[in-house]
């Protein structure tokens, strides 16, 4: 997910996948998108100025929640809801 909301869904190369993917479907029919992630990866947000991979929808998410944040995107901006307790 990138600053204004936007979400590049995609697998990392190498690692097995559960099961088939769905996330463009998902994403594009939804009214709501919520994204549950991790907030950092390797010492890095994950969440980044900007995409860099394909974007899974044209849309911005609704809402992201990390297990540091919860951040949403009222006008394509990248808002701090509320954060983790100790944060």
């Amino acid at each position: 997910v990138d600053a204004h909301g936007l979400l590049a869904n995609w697998m990392i190369p190498g690692k097995m996948v559960p099961g088939m993917g769905g996330a463009m479907d998902l994403v594009s029919g939804a009214k709501r998108v919520i994204v549950a992630m991790q907030h950092a990866a390797k010492g890095k947000s994950k969440i980044v100025p900007k995409c860099t991979l394909p974007l899974t929808s044209a849309r911005p998410v609704s809402l992201v929640v990390t297990d540091l944040a919860v951040i949403g995107f009222p006008d394509g901006k990248a808002t701090l809801l509320e954060t983790a307790p100790n944060i």
